[in-house]
């Protein structure tokens, strides 16, 4: 019986030139000279560098530790020597530097030691966090920390887990060679998702324009001891998105601002699943992934590459040709520009596409919106993309947000359309990254006007304070002089009352009388802490310090006995 399948809205069909890399097999990179490896590869912190310049490293050892929940470590790709730790050219849409490791490789490909984990048998924080610590991160565009999303939370179970093998977008090839020819492993990473997610139910999402990757999944399915689903998806883009996979699969759509896990379904790339078998049954952190190589070359095909490994290196191992306009990390709709081909292969790095005027010509010159609306017509997140447009263009951010904004996937559909041909996407994210800047920017204003503010409130107490302890010592001290002014006055009447002059030395004595009795009577307020159960020695100790207060105080009675007896 087969699964009834949903349609989720709009979706479009650009021409998928998907053979031309998938029909060649897998091809090793070479090892590199350099490899420049950055230590932000991953949504959240960015690693720590824990090495120094001038250190050999070996091929797996740690290099970057992660730095907070949400992070991920980076590993040393090859065996070499540190060459750099400073700011280098990486493949983000920013085009801005981020700091890096350079190491120059010794050519012997070193392994650290490693070994299999006994996942079974390991607590599950303890194994999520061995994960982190081996880099472990989504390879399906988002690079988000896999150790946070295998983490169910507090509902301690996850019941649904699908494996996203749609890989919709035109060119790209690479989950599609994965599966095909490493199917077995990819469930392997399955088995240990499901366990410690507690998923009940396994499904396995692949466009129907897979057909061998399919019947690889399915046979490896047979292999396993629990349930696994494999269904065939329509070809549709972005029907590999996570959201629109979800709701293809089961029917349901995950609410605005909300997270999958909060309808009870975790969503993971195929390249994931295969990453975190070979850390969990090989000890392997994440070093190296398939990347599609495609576009204007020679030999289109995929590539099991290093990390770190330079974008330029891989283009001539396909056969550079020329005529090259650009290059994108990614595909047509969503990739990323690259700055220049010195930056390096990532983690996010599932596509290499080397564009021309032939088979990318460029766009011609963006007229004003019709307002047709075939924009919203074909946006899977059913947004209004013109009015997003018309917010972004004008500055209006808080009509953006109010238009869910944050909900665009930026999958590029609604451009892709466009008969005026305007970068939709293009405005979508410069709004985003305002509206990021703005929120910034009020939280660094609002930490300053908290931090102000508790300075004054700490400022005034202390001043009250001090107030306080010198009208408290004021009036102790008027209180202590009236009564020294009331037991002169009594000495003097006593004396006087019978008929006797007091005499100096009685009143130096009487003050010190009092001024002892008021000691004494300090000290019986003040009642002793700590005292039960004290050791021989500490009581030993408190009857010496006892003695030698007494015998000061013999001392200091000593001079009024001898005065009474002169």
């Amino acid at each position: 019986m087969s699964r009834e399948l949903f349609r989720f809205k709009g979706g479009v069909h650009p021409p998928e030139h998907k053979s031309e890399s998938s029909t060649h097999p897998i091809h090793a990179a070479p090892l590199p000279r350099k490899l420049v490896i950055p230590l932000r590869q991953h949504i959240g912190q960015a690693a720590k560098p824990v090495v120094n310049v001038g250190d050999r490293v070996l091929k797996g050892q740690m290099i970057g530790a992660a730095d907070g929940y949400i992070s991920a470590a980076v590993h040393a790709s090859s065996s070499g020597v540190v060459t750099a730790i400073g700011l280098q050219p990486v493949p983000h849409i920013s085009g801005l530097p981020d700091l890096c490791i350079t190491l120059e490789t010794d050519g012997r490909d070193e392994w650290i030691d490693h070994a299999p984990l006994d996942y079974r048998t390991m607590a599950p924080a303890e194994l999520r966090m061995q994960l982190r610590d081996m880099g472990l991160t989504g390879l399906g565009g988002a690079v988000f920390p896999s150790a946070v999303k295998l983490d169910p939370g507090t509902a301690h179970h996850c019941p649904t887990l699908i494996l996203n093998g749609g890989e919709c977008e035109p060119w790209i090839t690479c989950d599609d060679a994965l599966m095909r020819h490493h199917a077995d492993e990819i469930l392997q990473g399955v088995a240990v998702m499901r366990h410690l997610l507690g998923s009940t139910e396994i499904l396995v999402g692949i466009e129907d324009n897979k057909p061998e990757a399919i019947a690889a999944m399915q046979a490896a399915a047979q292999k396993v001891d629990f349930a696994v689903e494999v269904v065939a998806v329509p070809t549709i883009y972005p029907g590999g998105g996570a959201k629109q996979m979800i709701e293809t699969l089961t029917g349901k759509q995950v609410p605005s601002g909300k997270l999958s896990t909060d309808i009870g379904i975790q969503v993971f790339n195929v390249g994931t699943a295969h990453a975190l078998a070979r850390a969990v049954h090989h000890g392997e952190p994440l070093i190296s992934r398939l990347v599609t190589v495609t576009g204007h070359v020679l030999r289109r095909q995929n590539f099991g590459v290093l990390i770190g490994t330079p974008m330029h290196t891989l283009i001539t191992l396909a056969g550079d040709r020329d005529g090259t306009t650009g290059v994108l990390m990614g595909g047509p709709m969503m990739g990323v520009p690259m700055p220049n081909l010195e930056v390096p292969v990532v983690k996010a790095t599932n596509c290499i596409l080397v564009q021309s005027n032939e088979l990318f010509p460029p766009l011609p010159k963006a007229l004003p919106c019709i307002r047709c609306t075939r924009c919203a017509d074909v946006c899977p997140a059913e947004l209004q993309p013109q009015e997003l447009f018309r917010f972004a263009k004008a500055g209006d951010f808080g009509h953006a947000q109010e238009y869910h904004l944050f909900d665009c996937i930026e999958c590029g559909g609604c451009s892709y359309v466009c008969p005026s041909h305007i970068p939709l996407v293009d405005f979508y994210r410069y709004a985003k990254s305002e509206i990021w800047a703005r929120e910034k920017e009020k939280r660094a204003a609002d930490l300053a006007r908290e931090r102000h503010e508790f300075r004054q409130f700490r400022l005034e107490r202390e001043k009250k304070e001090k107030a306080e302890k010198l009208a408290a010592k004021a009036q102790a001290a008027r209180a202590q002089a009236a009564q020294d002014q009331t037991r002169r006055a009594e000495l003097a009447a006593a004396p006087a009352a019978e008929g006797a002059a007091p005499s100096d030395a009685d009143a130096k004595k009487a003050l010190i009388a009092a001024a002892l009795a008021r000691a004494q009577a300090k000290k019986a307020e003040l009642a002793p802490k700590n005292t039960d159960q004290l050791s021989p020695d500490t009581r030993r100790e408190i009857e010496e310090i006892e003695a030698r207060r007494a015998k000061i105080l013999e001392q200091a009675r000593q001079p009024l006995d001898t005065q009474e007896k002169n």
